[in-house]
C-alpha cells in the first residue's frame, strides 16, 4: 500500500512552520495514542502514521530531501537516508520518538515506549535488556486526594534458577561466528542513490556479541522463566486519570542475564457514586424539599475527606451552585487545592397527603393576594 504524503498525514501546507508542525503533530498523537484508544489497530496505525511523518517533516535536513526526493530518501528497503529506517519504523519507534519530545509534558517524564527496549538496544557485555511492562492502577478518588502506595502483583519474565540467567549450563558464552563479536552487522544495499550500507543488530546473538554454547535445559538459553513478583508503587496526591509512573527494573528481565526493563504503570480513576470530577474541583449533586428552598437550611454534605456543612440561603432557587473553597483535590506536588461544586436541586414531591395538600392550597391562594397597595389598585382597575 502507497504511503500518504506526510504533509497530507499532519493536515500542514508545505510552508508550515515549526511550532505549527508540533501542533498539528500533539493533536493527532493524542487523539490516535494506543493508551486512548487499547485494542484499535486503526488507531495505532494513525499514530504511527503521524509520528512517522513528524520525525521527518520536524528536522530540517531530512524535511529537505523528503521535499526533494518524497518517501524514497527514507525507504529501508532501497537504502534511504532514514536514522530511523523509516522503510520499518513500528508502533514501538513511534511510542519512543512520541516520547522523546512529549514525555515532558507528562507529570513524571521518566517514559519508555512499552515493550519498545527488547531485542533493538545496543550491545551490552551483561546481556540484551529485557522489555518494559505496561500495566493500569485504578485510583478511588479517596486515594487520588491523599496519594497511597500499592502493591501490586506482575507477571514478569524472571532470572532463571537453574543457570542464574546466564541461559548457559556450565555459564560460558563464546564469540557469535555471525557478527565476531560486534553485536550489529552490516549490508549493502543499491538503490538510486547508489549504493549505501546498512547497519542493523545481529540476528543471530540479538546484539549480545556472544551466544550460548551449551543452552540450559530449563529455560532453553534464555536465561530467564515467566514468575509473579509483588512490586510496591508510590502515587503521589493529586494524579489524574493517563498519567505515568515508571519504576524502574520492574520489567522483564533480559535476555541471556541482561538488565530488566521497567515497569509502567498508567493511572485509571475509579468512577465515584456521589462525585464528578472536573480537573481538581470535584461536583456533585444534593436534593432539597421546597421548603428547605423557601425557608433556607443548613445540610451536612459529603465531601472527598470526610463531612462539611452547607449553608443553604433562604429563596433558592433549583439548580443553583454553590462553591465550597479549598474542598476539591490537591494540585500534584503543589499546595493548592481545587473546590467542590455542590448543585442544589429542589425535589418536587410526586404524592402529597391529606395535610400536605392543604397546607400547598394554602400557600397557593396567598400567592395570589396583593401585596401591597400597587397591587391592590392594580386589581381594582383591572
Amino acid at each position: 500500500m502507497a504511503k500518504r504524503d506526510y504533509y497530507e498525514v499532519l493536515g500542514l501546507s508545505k510552508d508550515a512552520g515549526e511550532s505549527d508542525i508540533k501542533k498539528a503533530y500533539r493533536k493527532l498523537a493524542v487523539k490516535y495514542h494506543p493508551d486512548k484508544n487499547p485494542g484499535d489497530k486503526s488507531a495505532e496505525e494513525k499514530f504511527r502514521e503521524a509520528t512517522e511523518a513528524y520525525e521527518i517533516i520536524k528536522d530540517p535536513d531530512k524535511r529537505s530531501k523528503y521535499d526533494q526526493f518524497g518517501h524514497a530518501a527514507f525507504d529501508s528497503a532501497s537504502g534511504g537516508f532514514g536514522g530511523y529506517g523509516f522503510g520499518g519504523f513500528d508502533l514501538s519507534d513511534a511510542l519512543r520518538a512520541f516520547m522523546q519530545d512529549f514525555g515532558g509534558d507528562s507529570l513524571f517524564g521518566d517514559f519508555f515506549s512499552f515493550g519498545a527496549s527488547g531485542g533493538r538496544g545496543r550491545r551490552r557485555s551483561g546481556g540484551i535488556r529485557g522489555n518494559d511492562l505496561q500495566i493500569r492502577l485504578k485510583l478511588t478518588l479517596k486515594e487520588i486526594d491523599k496519594g497511597v502506595t500499592k502493591k501490586i502483583k506482575v507477571r514478569r519474565k524472571i532470572k532463571c534458577d537453574e543457570c542464574n540467567g546466564t541461559g548457559s549450563k556450565s555459564g560460558k558464552k563464546i564469540e557469535c561466528s555471525q557478527c565476531r563479536g560486534a553485536g550489529r552487522v552490516r549490508r549493502l544495499t543499491s538503490s538510486l542513490f547508489g549504493q549505501v550500507v546498512q547497519e542493523m543488530i545481529c540476528p543471530a546473538c540479538h546484539g549480545e556479541g556472544s551466544v550460548v554454547r551449551d543452552p540450559c535445559g530449563k529455560c532453553g538459553g534464555s536465561g530467564r522463566k515467566t514468575g509473579e513478583t509483588t512490586v510496591s508503587v508510590d502515587i503521589p496526591a493529586g494524579v489524574t486519570e493517563g498519567n505515568y509512573i515508571s519504576v524502574p527494573g520492574q520489567g522483564d528481565v533480559g535476555l541471556s542475564g541482561g538488565p530488566p526493563g521497567d515497569l509502567i504503570v498508567l493511572i485509571t480513576e475509579e468512577k465515584d457514586d456521589f462525585f464528578e470530577r472536573h480537573g481538581i474541583d470535584v461536583f456533585c449533586t444534593i436534593e432539597i424539599s421546597f421548603s428547605e428552598a423557601a425557608l433556607g437550611t443548613a445540610k451536612t454534605i459529603p465531601s472527598i475527606d470526610g463531612k462539611v456543612s452547607l449553608k443553604i440561603p433562604a429563596g433558592t432557587q433549583s439548580e443553583k451552585i454553590f462553591r465550597l473553597r479549598g474542598k476539591g483535590l490537591p494540585v500534584i506536588h503543589g499546595h493548592h487545592r481545587g473546590d467542590q461544586l455542590v448543585k442544589v436541586h429542589v425535589n418536587t414531591p410526586p404524592k402529597l397527603n391529606r395535610e400536605q395538600r392543604e397546607l400547598f392550597e394554602k400557600i397557593a391562594e396567598l400567592e395570589k393576594k396583593p401585596k401591597n397597595v400597587f397591587d391592590r389598585a392594580k386589581d381594582m382597575f383591572s
